[in-house]
């Protein structure tokens, strides 16, 4: 008896294992099977046509197997590797999920082919127009804003350029064909591709997508020039450039998706999870906080009044979540998390360390939400930059201190330790310092440069979202390094003064800049008047240092390139 029950027991093991792996083929093949039946029904051969808004998020249970089918799934083989927009290298990877498509690589040749007309195209063009694809901005407004950049402090001549200042050497001999409308190509072989796109004319520089453009105007000195078309056109691109597929990020804290144009730029969209008035709760710690899209935006803009330029472009957009992410995205983790929420509104939410859950779920109204575009830097396989650990990094618990903030001599200590016993960095920091206070972004533990430049090079300021949380409250220890050091360059102390003047008052320009911006306005006043305040605060202590240490001895005469060496930052 015991023998026969023990054979039954067996055999119910095996059929319950049988049904599992079933159940789970069909999930698997579910997809296709909706793909097949949905055009079967519908009779017209799945064509992707266009759909009312509110009509997708009050349907999108029932059209489910629709979009599926339109969309098109994933294929486990098909995978590809992007370049990620973050300030940690290991995390340059991103989902596993991603399909595969030889874009990338096409990427990596086009930049080993590139003409030297393409440096040329930093020309200059009228600054306010409506290039970014934002608002109109009324021509008064225009004309304070054009002023400020048409100020000898920000028409300051470069050096000359070399092959080792630019961050991309350009080719001579090498011409580009077109392989598509926006991207340039060139056939070296002469395979059967070239029979398919035979070259009629060759490719001038001002022809290459934008975001390649952007790329290659990248040197020692800024990740672009002051006046450049460029930037413009590729602000407009953000906004503009359609969406051709969606995956999430990897590693970090809150979700983040990176998104893909028809022209393969990319860019790394933060969607909106506060709106513009909550101020952040004063019980929260800075490292459990939200990352705000419209941070993100206001960054850019703040560093470009500043003249510093080391925040990558960032443009607001209104995305509607059912045909630009939904039927889009190849990933199944991020499709599987869409839902209608109970106000009938389309949400998900992802895969990631920290509010990624139906709590903390992102939805639209009813399928439209905004974000921050942050157009992508080089890929690392083309241009490696690496990571440093801020010096005055915060400890990130809950009750320890970090050195900096016990120590009043630290500064003394850093300025021994390379790469801040010399050269600019130092007071790359005390820029970086200066423009988070005026943000009030406490989350500033790592910065990166790219490595071809070595240590001569500028800060590239990423990952902003933590900014302008607060009105306020001014967190003064954002400004312990400048107080501990008293160190700054003369360029960025006389900007500072210029934009304390009422004529360029900070505030105002920064509210005419951002109107540009497709989702202005994208701060209230009340963070517009923190940074007046905020810069007044950061007058004071230059004062104070300049009073103990003597002006001389604070604020540092601009030096570039090798003449850097010659006055590092431990000078007295």
């Amino acid at each position: 008896l015991n023998m026969i029950l023990f054979r039954k027991f067996r055999v119910l093991i095996l059929m319950v294992f049988l049904v599992a792996c079933t159940m789970h083929i069909m999930i698997d093949l579910l997809p296709k099977l909706e793909k097949r039946a949905t055009g079967a029904e519908s009779g017209d051969g799945g064509c992707q046509c266009a759909h009312h808004t509110g009509g997708e998020s009050q349907g999108w249970g029932k059209q489910r197997a629709r979009t599926a089918a339109e969309a098109g799934w994933p294929n486990k083989h098909t995978l590809r590797i992007l370049q990620d927009f973050s300030n940690e290298p290991s995390s340059n990877l991103t989902s596993h999920s991603l399909e595969k498509i030889t874009t990338a690589g096409d990427r990596a040749d086009s930049f080993r082919r590139m003409k030297t007309s393409a440096g040329k195209a930093d020309d200059h063009k009228p600054l306010m127009g409506d290039a970014s694809g934002g608002r109109i901005v009324p021509s008064r407004a225009v004309s304070r804003l054009s002023r400020l950049f048409e100020h000898p402090l920000y028409k300051v001549e470069l050096p000359p350029l070399t092959d080792d200042d630019t961050l991309f050497n350009v080719n001579n001999d090498i011409r580009f064909y077109p392989r598509h409308p926006t991207w340039p190509l060139h056939n070296e072989d002469g395979n059967e591709d070239e029979e398919e796109f035979s070259p009629t004319e060759e490719v001038t520089a001002e022809s290459y997508p934008n975001w390649l453009r952007f790329h290659i105007g990248i040197n020692r000195y800024e990740l672009y020039s002051r006046h450049s078309p460029v930037l413009d056109a590729l602000l407009k691109d953000l906004v503009t450039q359609r969406i051709t597929s969606v995956a999430m990020k990897s590693g970090g804290t809150q979700l983040k998706l990176i998104m893909t144009f028809q022209n393969y730029g990319q860019a790394l969209f933060k969607p909106m999870k506060q709106t513009r008035e909550q101020e952040t709760p004063p019980d929260f710690f800075y490292f459990s906080d939200f990352e705000r899209h419209n941070a993100e935006i206001a960054a850019f803009h703040l560093d470009r009044i500043l003249d510093f330029r080391r925040v990558p472009p960032v443009a607001g957009r209104l995305v509607n979540m059912t045909r630009e992410i939904r039927d889009l995205t190849r990933d199944k983790k991020l499709w599987r998390t869409f839902f209608i929420s109970p106000a009938n509104n389309v949400c998900f939410y992802g895969e990631c360390s920290y509010y990624c859950s139906t709590e903390h779920a992102l939805c639209g109204k009813p399928d439209q939400i905004e974000g921050s575009l942050a157009a992508f830097l080089p890929d690392l396989n083309l241009a490696k930059r690496k990571t440093w650990r801020n010096p005055w990094r915060r400890s990130y618990h809950k009750r320890k201190k970090a050195e900096w903030e016990v120590d009043p001599d630290y500064c003394d200590e850093v300025k021994q330790t390379p790469p801040y016993d010399r050269g600019t960095r130092l007071l790359d920091i005390m820029d970086m310092t200066i423009f988070d206070f005026l943000m009030g972004n406490m989350d500033r533990h790592h910065y990166e440069t790219f490595e071809k430049f070595g240590n001569d090079t500028f800060i590239i300021h990423l990952d902003n979202g933590r900014g302008f949380g607060k009105h306020s409250h001014d967190e003064l220890s954002i400004l312990v390094p400048l107080s501990q050091c008293c160190r700054m360059r003369k360029s960025t102390y006389l900007r500072l003064q210029l934009l304390a003047k009422e004529e360029y008052q900070l505030s105002s320009m920064m509210e005419e800049s951002l109107l540009r911006d497709r989702l202005s306005p994208i701060l209230i006043q009340p963070h517009l008047q923190a940074m007046d305040r905020r810069l007044r605060l950061v007058l004071q202590v230059v004062a104070g240092c300049i009073e103990k240490e003597g002006y001389v001895n604070v604020v540092e005469e601009d030096l570039v390139g090798d003449t850097a060496t010659h006055r590092g930052p431990g000078h007295r």
